[in-house]
């Protein structure tokens, strides 16, 4: 009979100068660092601008395997320090931010050596993350993640094209206008991503639970995401 891994959770100090205040990092551990033999997996969320929620499923890995899984929530994300004030601040929300805060909590969880799992912009941060060889990453996993954001954006556009008319213009009209705030640009968006990011009906709970952290801060989302899409989808159409 499988034993039910221990379930730690806290939060990790993090120094970041331009910020101008503390900040934490929310994490989450299934397994026991302490006493397993096998180095833990750390599974970086994609976004940019959500959280680690959906990612959840990679616990079960603690007890299939007894590899201890840590999860945990990016700078203005989730349940780690907000920045509502560095809104659209895009000198401010870079990958350097990211990798500092994951070399971070990698020292403060006392991690000697770990392997690596991102997914979509988590896959982006894994590949910048590892590319600095940093001591202790073993191996790196990347899931659904695009490796240049010019091809991305040319394919997301072939995809639009199936689209219906209206919720074309709709993304074309708002994105160029910088209106992506307005209840139709969301409408659009969630017509497109009921076709091509996710079919299920209706959404499962983690998804719907990640489209909430979004709406409570769009800070990330819209200076990383958003934003820099408009003027690469004006590049692309």
């Amino acid at each position: 009979m499988t034993s039910t891994p221990k379930v730690t959770e806290g939060e990790a100090p993090f120094s970041w100068p331009a910020a101008n205040k503390p900040l934490t990092t929310y994490y989450k551990i299934t397994g026991d660092l302490s006493t397993s033999t096998r180095p833990p997996l750390i599974v970086l969320h994609g976004g940019p601008g959500i959280s680690h929620i959906y990612l959840t499923p990679f616990a079960d890995l603690a007890a299939a395997h007894g590899i201890p899984v840590i999860l945990y929530d990016q700078i203005g994300n989730g349940r780690s320090t907000h920045l509502r004030e560095r809104a659209g601040d895009g000198a401010f929300w870079t990958d350097a931010l990211f990798v500092a805060q994951l070399d971070a909590l990698i020292a403060a969880l006392g991690v000697a050596e770990y392997d690596l799992a991102g997914h979509s912009w988590g896959g982006m941060l894994a590949a910048r993350f590892a590319v600095r060889r940093p001591q202790g990453l073993r191996r790196l996993v990347i899931a659904s993640s695009p490796a240049d954001m010019h091809t991305w954006v040319k394919v997301q556009n072939e995809l639009l094209k199936e689209m219906p008319e209206d919720v074309q213009e709709s993304l074309r009209k708002h994105e160029a206008a910088g209106t992506t705030d307005t209840e139709e640009y969301k409408a659009a968006v969630e017509k497109f991503y009921a076709r091509h990011l996710c079919r299920l009906n209706p959404l499962p709970d983690d998804v719907q639970a990640v489209e909430k952290v979004i709406e409570d801060d769009p800070t990330v989302y819209l200076t990383m995401f958003v934003h820099p899409l408009r003027w690469l989808r004006r590049i692309s159409f």
